[in-house]
C-alpha cells in the first residue's frame, strides 16, 4: 500500500458521508444515518474498497472526544443537575433490564444442538456476557441526532446524556465483573476505587482549570485564539488521563471537560471553533469508521434468527427498561419513550465490549457475527427513531439550531463575526 494512500481514503470517506449524508437528507431522516452507511458500503461488508487503519483508528478517536467534549459544552449544566438522580435510575434500569434480556436470548441459542460456542468459558459466564453486550451506550449518535434535530438541550436530552454517562459507568463495572470471573488477574475493588478516583481528581483538575487559567483568561481579555487551543488541551489530557490511569473511557474524560468549559463566558466562541472542526473532519470519519468495522462472516439459519431475536431485545429492553425508569422518575410518557430510544445506539461501545470477552474467552467466534448485526441495526435506526419520537417535541425549551452538514451550529459562527 502507498504510504499516502490515507490522502486518498480521507478524501473518499469525506466526499462518499457528504453524499450519503445528502442523500438520506432528501429521506428526511438525519444525515449521521448517511455516513454510517457510507462506511458499510466503502468497507469490507459490501465494496471492499477501504479498511480500517491505523490512521482511520485514531482520526475516528479524536472525532468521538471533540464530539463528546461538544456535547458537554451545550450541557444545560443547572439542568443536568435537576436530573442527576433521574439520570441515575435510567441508567440503572438500562443496564439491568438488557443484561435480563440478553441472558434469556442467550440462553436459549447457546446449546450445542443450536449455536455450538468454542469460548473457554463456561456457558453461565458466555450468557451473562451476551447480556453485558446489550448494556452498553453509544451516546454519540444520539448526541449528534439531537444536535442535527435541535434537541440536545432539552429536558429529555439531558436526561439521555446524564443517563448515557452514567450507563457507561456501570457498563465498566459489569464488564469488570465478568472478566474478573473469568480472568482472576482483574481485581474489581481496584477498578472501583479506580472509578470513584477519577471524578475525584476530575473535580480538582476542573476547580484548578476554572479558578486560575480561566479566571485569568476572562480578566486579560485577550488572545481568544490561544484560548480555544488551551481547551482543547484540557479537553485531551482529561480523556488520556481517564483512559490510562483511571481505565474510564476517554469520552467520559471529554464531556467532562466539556462540562467545565461550558461554565465559562467564552463557551459559545469555543464552541463554534470546534463545531467547525467536527464538520470539516473529524466527525465524518468517526461514523464513516463505525461501518467500516463491520464484516458479516457466513450465517447460517439459526445464527440469523439469533441475530434477529437479539436485535429486537436490544432495541426492546433500552426503550422499556430507560423508559420506565424514566415514568419512575415523574417523566411525561412521550419524554420517557424518548429517552428509551436515545439509548438504543450501540455503537463502537458494544464492539469494543464484545472484543474484550472474545480475549478472555466470553465469547464464542460464532456469536460475533450476530453481535455486529446488532450493533449496525441499532446504531442505524437509533437517529431515524429519534427523530420520528421528537417529531411533535414543540413544546420543548430547544437550542435553535441550523442543519448544515452534520447539524453543526453555524448560526452562532456568523453571529460571532458580525459581533
Amino acid at each position: 500500500m502507498s504510504e499516502y494512500r490515507f490522502l486518498f481514503e480521507l478524501a473518499l470517506i469525506l466526499l462518499s458521508t457528504k453524499l450519503f449524508g445528502l442523500a438520506t437528507k432528501k429521506f428526511n431522516m438525519p444525515q449521521v444515518v448517511g455516513a454510517l452507511l457510507a462506511g458499510v458500503i466503502l468497507g469490507p461488508a459490501v465494496l471492499g474498497v477501504m479498511s480500517e487503519t491505523s490512521f482511520i483508528t485514531e482520526v475516528a478517536e479524536i472525532g468521538v472526544i471533540v464530539l463528546m467534549f461538544c456535547a458537554g459544552m451545550e450541557t444545560d449544566v443547572n439542568e443536568l443537575k435537576r436530573s442527576g438522580a433521574a439520570s441515575c435510575l435510567i441508567a440503572v434500569a438500562g443496564v439491568v433490564v438488557p443484561i435480563i434480556g440478553g441472558f434469556g436470548v442467550a440462553y436459549f441459542f447457546n446449546k450445542p444442538d443450536m449455536i455450538a460456542s468454542d469460548a473457554a468459558s463456561s456457558i453461565f459466564l458466555q450468557n451473562i456476557f451476551i447480556g453485558i453486550i446489550l448494556t452498553a451506550t453509544s451516546v454519540s449518535i444520539t448526541v449528534e441526532t439531537l444536535k442535527e434535530i435541535g434537541k440536545l438541550k432539552t429536558a429529555s436530552g439531558n436526561a439521555i446524556l446524564g443517563a448515557a454517562i452514567i450507563d457507561d459507568i456501570l457498563g465498566i463495572i459489569a464488564l469488570t465483573v465478568i472478566t474478573s470471573m473469568a480472568d482472576s488477574s482483574v481485581k474489581i475493588g481496584v477498578v472501583l476505587v479506580k472509578i470513584v478516583a477519577f471524578f475525584a481528581v476530575a473535580a480538582v483538575a476542573g476547580f484548578l482549570f476554572y479558578k486560575f487559567y480561566v479566571s485569568w483568561f476572562e480578566r486579560s481579555g485577550k488572545g481568544m485564539h490561544r484560548h480555544s487551543i488551551v481547551v482543547f488541551v484540557f479537553c485531551l489530557l482529561m480523556s488520556y488521563i481517564a483512559e490510562e490511569f483511571f481505565g474510564v473511557a476517554d469520552i467520559t474524560g471529554a464531556f467532562i471537560a466539556g462540562l467545565i468549559v461550558s461554565c465559562t463566558h467564552k463557551e459559545k466562541y469555543v464552541s463554534a471553533k470546534f463545531d467547525t472542526l467536527s464538520y470539516l473532519l473529524l466527525s465524518p470519519v468517526f461514523f464513516a469508521s463505525i461501518g467500516l468495522k463491520v464484516e458479516l462472516p457466513k450465517m447460517n439459519l439459526t445464527l440469523v434468527t439469533f441475530a434477529v431475536v437479539l436485535t429486537v431485545v436490544a432495541i426492546l429492553t433500552k426503550v422499556v427498561g430507560c423508559g420506565i425508569g424514566s415514568l419512575l422518575c415523574k417523566y411525561e410518557m412521550m419524554d420517557s419513550i424518548r429517552i428509551g430510544v436515545g439509548m438504543v445506539s450501540r455503537g463502537e461501545v458494544a464492539l469494543i465490549v464484545a472484543s474484550k470477552g472474545a480475549a478472555v474467552g466470553l465469547l464464542g467466534s460464532n456469536f460475533l457475527g450476530p453481535v455486529v448485526i446488532v450493533v449496525l441495526i441499532t446504531t442505524i435506526i437509533t437517529p431515524i427513531l429519534l427523530k420520528i419520537v421528537y417529531r411533535d417535541g414543540k413544546h420543548e425549551i430547544q437550542e435553535k439550531t441550523v442543519e448544515n452538514g452534520f447539524g453543526q451550529g453555524f448560526e452562532r459562527l456568523d453571529d460571532l463575526r458580525r459581533k
